[in-house]
């Protein structure tokens, strides 16, 4: 992988991230517009926003930036953590950018005391890349809600435990 660092997501990288989430093309306009919605707040109130939003760039160079992630704590709950957004651009893809910003999630959530991650996706054909990308980093699926985005794409949940305790 090419030399790379993980840093807060600034407000000279909102274009780079919406370039990257277009790109990915299984996101909707709407799911596009909730994701730059969840940057701006980040930008706007940092970690008081419940988002904590970081990008990976390229060292090299100009320091492009790859992807992004965007996690935060599941209010009413006690170390529950949700993992909303992880894209990287595709033309950086197998790269391990996605596998090194879901590990730094996973690090920070553990350092800021949580106990479980929690991912949400569709079970549509356009994420199976996706569905298994989060089995090879060891999460479970811990629930799937039938039809729920439209007929035929279910919602899925998947978990882990990132203190090392069973589910």
């Amino acid at each position: 992988m090419t030399e790379a660092r993980l840093r807060p997501l600034e407000a000279s990288d909102r274009a780079a991230v919406e370039r990257i989430i277009a790109a990915v093309e299984v996101f909707s306009l709407e799911e596009i517009e909730i994701a730059l919605e969840l940057v701006d707040e980040w930008l706007e109130s940092g970690a008081e926003s419940g988002y904590l939003t970081y990008v990976i760039e390229e060292t090299a160079g100009k320091g492009t930036v790859r992807g992004f992630v965007c996690f935060g704590p599941t209010p009413l709950t006690e170390g529950t953590w949700d993992l909303y957004w992880v894209a990287v651009d595709p033309a950086a893809q197998g790269h391990g950018y996605g596998q090194r910003l879901l590990a730094f999630a996973e690090a920070e959530v553990r350092r800021r005391g949580g106990r479980l991650l929690l991912i949400e996706t569709a079970s549509h054909e356009a994420y199976a890349a996706t569905v298994r990308f989060y089995e090879r980093a060891g999460y479970e699926l811990v629930s799937r809600i039938p039809n729920f985005y439209r007929v035929g794409d279910d919602k899925l949940t998947f978990a882990k435990s990132i203190t090392g305790e069973s589910l």
